[in-house]
């Protein structure tokens, strides 16, 4: 036992090494000034003194749900992957590193201002405090956190601008033959849609009078925990974070509430290169110059077995951007968006907003680049944003494509306005909506026009979500919180089958009546001609149709679709009466081989099941699991659920769609209701780990606790970080 005591005490001062007697002493101070409340859902409810204070007791709550969650972003975010996962992420660390320079960021960290710095430095104690309090947990890579590490990762989106650049092509640049057989799975831009919807509702549409938000963010399970954080100066935010960052990124607050939605608003150009080398240094023509490229030195350390190699890149970067591949026999440069210190500022200083013209002031800082931005606030204006950094460019040339980097014409002109980038403000039919579809229906008939706009400015389609919220949103009033989610947000129609279904029928319909397919198709297309398009677990209907539409979508990628065609018209439309067909008997023989029968509800196909907290799920048909009647976004289900069947699996797991939702009505008091997919906790011996599933599965939102006497009344845990009570 003694040896044990000594043992434990030595690991403790190896870990201590770390920090210092006086970074003890500061954390000490922090946490008397930080007090966290759990509530009965394990949601933890931060109050400070100061706003850094909040930040302080936010990161250490983080960390106790889930540090493994928190230490992985920054992992990532600071190119350092390959020293945890070996030789394999290499590229995907190069990626980042072409962004993220150590040395670069520090400097950014100490020129940002006082309150920003404050905030940073809360940040990093609140981690390294807790690193100190559970010497149990063991980092994979960070051991310390440092300030200016907040700086690498100020966007809370799931998928940044970096992540557009192309991993494959970057390696078959820069080191095309080392590990010559890796090839990365890039991302399926046709998989699962990741995005979110946003639904916001005037006075005069709801029953209160009050405005109306609805937040529903369609990420990776697990992407965001549920947080409320509150200070003495004037902070009281309530919401989604990011793991790992200390504001709350889509949410609200007492007088207004964001929900940011990806959106194809234009933030991002490909410039094609002329490159020569000249004096034994590279070249590229700009106007009637030769620049020299600006070569940096990037080593990305990896490892392999026990020990850490380290490969070493030349990256070039004219003044578009870095190089990122070679393409036609020109190197292609990027341009994005790289403004770390305001990113930090706009997504943490919109959460302490008052009124609509304080959170316009906030978007002036043009920094959330990937996203769309639906709005409510207490004094019941609604608005929309499309995108918040659009670039000014010369509309004659083809921006969706490469453009020639050695025409001066191509230069970008400073950013578009507010206005400029499609903005609706309390539109006269009193709803705003986007999925991620095109912003030229976001409020029905009173919605921009496209020809007012450069193609730039929003090269969105329509999808079936879209569709769907035009289509229940033009016929609602007397909206409250609870017909928001169940009348709106949770409506079940799959409205990309509204004109496949028909195309069905008349395809079947035309087969002769020696074809042997017609008596085998007859019960099955019996079922979907009476299916009512609506989703759920006891939906024979919608079995058959997300098998036969899967199907079709995979014979219908060898047709030559044009980019704006709204998919499921042009599946209708120009698939043949053979391929719709043909399309229906594999999905027939594929439910038979997998479920005994195709005449399966979709309930005994669709699950939910969180057995660990790895963050790729894993998944095992023999372990219990819950029916979920949603669907994926792709086929227009607002209640997003996208789920697909494992190697190892005949039912389909979730693991992408509606993670944190949130309703919210903002009158005298804001009042919300909000759900969370499995539970706050990533421990699988935590209560909180699936306290949510069943309600989840079932779209039975909890009431959110707000205001402190609320809070205190739902309490099951008060304490100070560092506690041990």
């Amino acid at each position: 036992m003694l040896n044990r005591i000594f043992l434990f005490f030595i690991f403790i001062s190896l870990t201590f090494s770390n920090f210092a007697q006086s970074d003890l002493s500061k954390w000490e101070n922090r946490a008397q000034n930080s007090e966290i409340v759990r509530d009965h859902w394990g949601v933890p409810h931060i109050y400070g003194k100061s706003d850094a204070d909040a930040v302080f007791g936010m990161i250490y709550a983080q960390c106790e749900d889930d540090f493994n969650r928190v230490e992985m972003n920054y992992i990532t975010a600071m190119g350092r992957k390959a020293e945890v996962e070996g030789a394999k992420e290499i590229y995907a660390d190069l990626r980042m590193k072409l962004y993220i320079d150590e040395e670069v960021v520090k400097k950014e960290y100490q020129n940002s201002p006082q309150w920003l710095k404050d905030l940073m430095n809360a940040w990093a104690d609140g981690i390294n405090y807790f690193l100190y309090t559970h010497p149990e947990v063991k980092p994979k890579l960070l051991t310390r956190f440092e300030p200016w590490m907040a700086l690498t990762f100020s966007e809370g989106s799931i998928g940044g601008d970096i992540e557009s650049i192309s991993v494959n092509q970057l390696k078959a640049f820069y080191d095309k033959d080392f590990y010559a057989h890796l090839i990365y799975a890039e991302r399926d831009w046709e998989e699962e849609p990741r995005g979110s919807n946003g639904f916001a509702i005037a006075p005069k549409l709801s029953k209160s009078g009050n405005a109306l938000l609805m937040i529903n963010p369609h990420t990776s399970f697990y992407f965001r925990p549920e947080v409320h954080m509150v200070s003495e100066e004037g902070l009281n935010a309530y919401g989604a974070v990011t793991w790992g960052q200390f504001f709350i990124y889509q949410g609200f607050n007492e007088y207004n509430g964001w929900m940011h939605t990806s959106a194809k608003a234009d933030a991002i150009d490909h410039y094609a290169l002329t490159v020569e080398k000249r004096k034994g240094k590279y070249h590229y023509k700009f106007g009637k110059e030769w620049r020299p490229l600006i070569e940096k030195k990037i080593i990305v350390p990896y490892k392999e077995g026990n020990e850490m190699q380290s490969r070493e890149f030349t990256a070039f970067y004219s003044h578009h951007g870095p190089v990122i591949r070679e393409e036609n026999g020109k190197w292609v440069a990027i341009a994005l968006m790289v403004e770390r210190e305001k990113a930090l500022t706009q997504s943490y200083n919109r959460t302490k907003t008052k009124n609509h013209a304080e959170f316009k002031a906030n978007m002036e800082l043009k920094t959330n680049s990937s996203n769309s931005t639906v709005y409510a606030d207490r004094d019941g204006n609604i608005v929309y944003y499309h995108g918040n950094f659009i670039p000014v460019r010369d509309p004659q040339f083809d921006w969706r494509n490469v453009v020639d980097g050695s025409n001066p014409a191509t230069e970008w002109k400073g950013l578009h306005e507010i206005e400029e980038m499609i903005y609706i403000e309390n539109p006269e039919n009193g709803w705003i909506q986007h999925c991620n579809s095109t912003p030229f229906t976001a409020a029905g008939p009173f919605s921009p026009k496209s020809v007012d706009y450069p193609p730039y400015i929003a090269w969105d389609l329509e999808n079936a979500r879209g569709v769907n919220a035009v289509r229940i949103l033009s016929d609602k009033k007397d909206l409250t919180l609870e017909s928001l989610i169940s009348e709106v947000a949770y409506e079940p129609t799959l409205m990309a089958f509204d004109p496949m279904i028909p195309a069905l029928e008349k395809a079947y319909q035309s087969l002769s009546e020696d074809d042997p397919r017609k008596p085998k198709l007859k019960e099955p297309m019996a079922a979907l001609s009476s299916w009512d398009l609506k989703t759920g677990v006891n939906s024979v209907g919608t079995s058959l149709a997300v098998f036969w539409g899967n199907q079709l979508i995979a014979t219908g990628r060898e047709l030559d679709r044009p980019w704006d065609a709204y998919i499921f018209d042009f599946l209708a439309e120009n698939t043949t009466d053979e391929m719709k067909v043909s399309a229906l008997e594999k999905a027939i023989d594929k439910l038979v081989e997998d479920f005994g029968t195709w005449n399966t509800p979709w309930g005994e196909i669709n699950r939910f099941q969180r057995v660990t907290n790895e963050i790729q799920g894993i998944f095992y048909d023999e372990l219990p699991s819950l029916p979920v009647g949603y669907n994926s976004s792709l086929w227009g289900s607002l209640a997003a659920y996208g789920s697909r069947a494992y190697p190892n699996t005949k039912k389909w797991y979730g693991n992408v769609g509606n993670s944190f939702v949130a309703a919210v009505e903002f009158g005298e008091k804001v009042r919300a209701k909000s759900l969370l997919a499995g539970g706050q906790s990533g421990n699988p011996f935590s209560p909180h780990f699936v306290d949510q599933a069943e309600n989840y599965s079932k779209g039975v939102f909890k009431d959110v606790s707000y205001y402190r006497e609320d809070v205190l009344e739902n309490a099951r845990r008060i304490y100070r970080p560092g506690s041990t009570n």
